[in-house]
C-alpha cells in the first residue's frame, strides 16, 4: 500500500512546494488595479484618483502630517529625490493624512518646508491603506501593472531616523532611491518594505 502510494504523495509534495513559492509573487500582485478607483482630494476640494492611468514610469506618494518633525525634516531629501528622478518619468505626490488640517494650513506648510511633488489629502485613508501606511513620514511607489498600478515598494525613505529623538548624522541606507533606480532600471526592488520610524496616522483618525 505504502509503495502503491508513493507517487501520489510525490505530486501532493511537489505542488506544496510549487504553491509556497509562488505565494510571494502572488502576494505582490495583490495590489495591482486594486486602486484605479480610490480617490482623493486636492488642495481645492476636488476628487481625484492618483492611481489611474498610470501607463509608464512611477508614481511615489509620500505621507506626512504638518506638525511632524520627522516628516519635516525629510523635506530637504525629498526635494533632492524629484530633482534627480522626476526628469526620468517618476511622479511625486505629496500625502497630507490628517483631516483636521485645513487647505490653508496645508498651504502654509508647503510654503514653510517645500515639500515636493503634487499635494493631495486623504482625509478618509484610502490610499493610506492601499500604500499600507503607517506613520509620516513614509513613501510607496506604484509602478505599471498587469491590471494597473502596482505597489512594489512602501516603507522608510532612508534609515537616517533610528527612532524620535534619535538620528543618524547621515543615512547609511536609501531605501526609497534605491527602489527607484532599480524600477527605472527595471530590475526588482531590493526590498518591498522597510519599517518606517514616525508619527502615528492611525492618531488622525
Amino acid at each position: 500500500m505504502y509503495q502503491a502510494d508513493f507517487p501520489k504523495r510525490l505530486v501532493v509534495v511537489a505542488l506544496a512546494f510549487m504553491a509556497a513559492i509562488a505565494a510571494p509573487a502572488l502576494a505582490l500582485d495583490a495590489t495591482a488595479g486594486a486602486g484605479a478607483s480610490i480617490a482623493v482630494l486636492d488642495l481645492e476640494g476636488r476628487s481625484v484618483r492618483p492611481l489611474e492611468g498610470l501607463a509608464e514610469g512611477a508614481r511615489v506618494f509620500v505621507f506626512v502630517r504638518t506638525e511632524c518633525p520627522i516628516a519635516n525634516r525629510y523635506a530637504p531629501e525629498l526635494r533632492r529625490l524629484a530633482d534627480r528622478f522626476a526628469p526620468r518619468g517618476v511622479s511625486f505626490y505629496v500625502v497630507y493624512v490628517d483631516p483636521s488640517e485645513s487647505e490653508a494650513k496645508i498651504r502654509r506648510h508647503l510654503q514653510d518646508y517645500g515639500h515636493p511633488g503634487t499635494p493631495l489629502r486623504d482625509p478618509e485613508h484610502a490610499l493610506v491603506r492601499q500604500a499600507h501606511a503607517r506613520v509620516t513620514p513614509e513613501a510607496a511607489v506604484f509602478v505599471p501593472g498587469r491590471d494597473g498600478a502596482r505597489l512594489v515598494y512602501h516603507g522608510r525613505i532612508d534609515d537616517r531616523t533610528l527612532d524620535f529623538g534619535r538620528e543618524r548624522r547621515a543615512a547609511t541606507t536609501h531605501d526609497l532611491e534605491q527602489a527607484l533606480v532599480a524600477v527605472l532600471d527595471g530590475k526588482p526592488v531590493p526590498r518591498e518594505t522597510a519599517p518606517a520610524v514616525g508619527c502615528s496616522i492611525a492618531d488622525t483618525r
